[in-house]
């Protein structure tokens, strides 16, 4: 849907085959980020994601006495302009951005259509599907991103072997509808028991979620009894509390695809890659895939060779890799069985609370390879302000490839045809004024972000992409200079007016 979105905002012609009828109306994926919210920004659709969700200040772990063994404070806001965690209610969400999609006439979506071949015909791909009715369904197409899942059709067709990380586990997840305001319930919480693991937390307003880590061999039909779920959550709720309005049994799975294009043909979300649930980052991976795609592909359509898109997996693989290996990790911690090795858990942690010794935030790494000469963090989102207004960054100066520097001598070294064809990439180039007062400048540090960000870097000047990814930085002119001409080298050079 979020790729969709991207692809008709910006004008393509996209059709997207959906299995079902409709909307699948219950919970699955239980929080997303504040990199997640800006794409959401970048949709237009942010404000309308507020209702179906909930800031989340912090994740408690507790362990089976309820000791506190971990207390983790999130950013708010974070790098990207806004709080960094959000728990929502997935029904919510979705209906937003099929509304979202909707909205752009050039984007059609075709229900209750399930993809039965692809086939590479030189530079196109086709494609059969067929409908609820039989009917069958031929379409050639530029480029398909296969977003349908670890067993859809499109992973079977790229092909390729599948990177297993050997981590699954069984679990219980236990979705309920609040019939009244529990203050006591846990917000967002992880039981670190060894006799039973179980996750704890809000999936936005008015709904509650309770996982249950489960022995191998427990039979799905006893799990998933509704009766057996009361009295497991007995603790917590009781029927006159909730509802329950959601019951799945299922093994998650850590792996990762070795091949996410083929030809025309590629892989996002799960398709490409399948993570455990503990960084809730399931969603939210597929989210920066879409991104990272969205604008590759309409260079590409616009006009750019295609090779561009050998950029899309070198990228993000790794930054999928590090986040299933911490949160397998991390699951490990979570979820230990043995008592002895869980005892001396729970001593260690709680030692290190004791000492006020404060957790390590996680960050995840900057892209790298690919389109990126250096640095490949996202580049931070705060207020600023121009001669009429005060906006958060993307608001005021949009998402496309962007040249920002400290003052306007920075791109003094610059040849005038280099700017011109960054131009033609849709390019601009906007300065802050941070190093004197009497130098004139297009923006203002008004939330105090670039200023702090640019000393931390010692940079004069960053080329950010239209994914909001740092494709380099430079700390002088002259490294300023020698950094567009190799950005430039990728792209064969128009004139802004083509």
């Amino acid at each position: 849907m979020t790729l969709a979105a991207l692809l008709g905002q910006l004008g393509h012609r996209v059709l997207v085959f959906e299995r079902y009828a409709g909307l699948y109306n219950l919970p699955r994926a239980a929080a997303f980020d504040d990199e997640t919210m800006r794409t959401f920004q970048k949709l237009g659709v942010a404000e309308r994601m507020l209702p179906g969700t909930n800031i989340q200040p912090g994740y408690v772990w507790v362990n089976g006495q309820g000791d506190v063994l971990l207390d983790i404070e999130y950013d708010n806001p974070g790098r990207c302009g806004w709080p960094s965690n959000y728990m929502m209610y997935q029904p919510h969400l979705e209906s937003v951005l099929d509304a979202r999609v909707q909205e752009f006439p050039a984007v059609e979506v075709r229900r209750s259509t399930t993809v039965t071949d692809i086939r590479q015909l030189d530079d196109i791909v086709e494609l059969d599907a067929t409908g609820a009715d039989g009917a069958t369904h031929r379409v050639r197409a530029r480029f398909v991103v296969g977003c349908d899942g670890g067993n859809g059709i499109t992973r079977t067709f790229v092909g390729g072997t599948l990177d297993d990380y050997g981590f699954f586990e069984n679990w219980l997840v236990c979705d309920f509808k609040l019939r009244r305001d529990l203050p006591s319930l846990p917000s967002f919480s992880q039981v670190c028991n060894p006799d039973e693991p179980i996750a704890i937390v809000n999936i936005g307003p008015g709904h509650h979620r309770f996982s249950f880590r489960l022995e191998p061999d427990v039979r799905r039909e006893d799990a998933t009894e509704a009766e057996r779920v009361w009295r497991r959550v007995a603790d917590y709720l009781t029927p006159e509390d909730a509802d329950l309005i959601r019951i799945a049994n299922y093994t998650f799975r850590s792996a990762i695809a070795d091949t996410w294009r083929r030809g025309n043909v590629l892989l996002a979300g799960d398709a490409a890659h399948q993570m455990p649930p503990f960084l809730a980052q399931g969603m939210v991976s597929g989210i920066r895939d879409a991104r990272n795609l969205a604008w590759k592909l309409d260079l590409v359509l616009s006009g750019h060779s295609a090779e561009l898109l050998d950029s899309y997996q070198p990228e993000r693989e790794p930054h999928v890799r590090f986040i299933t290996e911490k949160a397998v990790e991390l699951g490990r911690v979570q979820t230990m069985r043995d008592k002895d090795e869980a005892r001396l858990r729970d001593e260690r942690m709680i030692a290190a609370r004791k000492a006020n010794q404060k957790p390590d935030k996680l960050r995840y790494p900057g892209l790298t390879g690919g389109l990126i000469a250096n640095h490949g963090d996202i580049f931070p989102q705060g207020l600023v302000s121009d001669s009429a207004r005060t906006a958060l960054f993307d608001d005021l100066l949009g998402t496309g490839w962007l040249l920002v520097t400290n003052g306007r001598q920075a791109v003094s070294d610059i040849a005038e045809q280099d700017l011109l064809a960054f131009a033609g990439l849709g390019g601009r180039h906007v300065s802050f004024g941070f190093d004197s007062l009497f130098d004139s400048a297009d923006l203002y540090d008004t939330g105090g972000v670039y200023a702090r960000w640019f000393t931390e870097h010692d940079s004069a000047g960053v080329i950010v992409r239209p994914d909001s990814y740092v494709y380099g930085l430079a700390p002088d002119a002259q490294e300023l200079s020698t950094l567009l001409k190799q950005l430039l080298t990728v792209f064969p050079r128009t004139h802004p007016s083509v």
